[in-house]
């Protein structure tokens, strides 16, 4: 199931990703933001569990801010898989 999350707090206004049934993360894509950085993180986490990729990112953050982009994706993942039960 395709997802998409306003972001808070950061550059990338939102991001999007596919979550399959068995937690797996396939095409994530932010918009806005450090182009670079979040298409090195969106090839890095391809395929992973959902769990996983929450584990390693939750609670990152940038410079001075309480968040980062993949905090928000952390944030993101948690709410699309209770939105799907899994």
């Amino acid at each position: 199931m395709t997802h998409k999350f306003r972001t808070s707090g950061v550059c990338a206004r939102d991001v999007s990703f596919e979550l399959a049934e068995d937690g797996t993360v396939h095409g994530i894509e932010f918009t806005g933001g450090c182009n670079g950085n979040l298409k090195a993180i969106a090839r890095i986490l391809e395929g992973w569990n959902y769990k996983d990729v929450i584990a390693r990112t939750e609670g990152n953050t940038c410079g001075f801010k309480s968040t980062s982009c993949a905090d928000q994706l952390a944030k993101a993942l948690a709410a699309a898989a209770e939105k799907q039960g899994i």
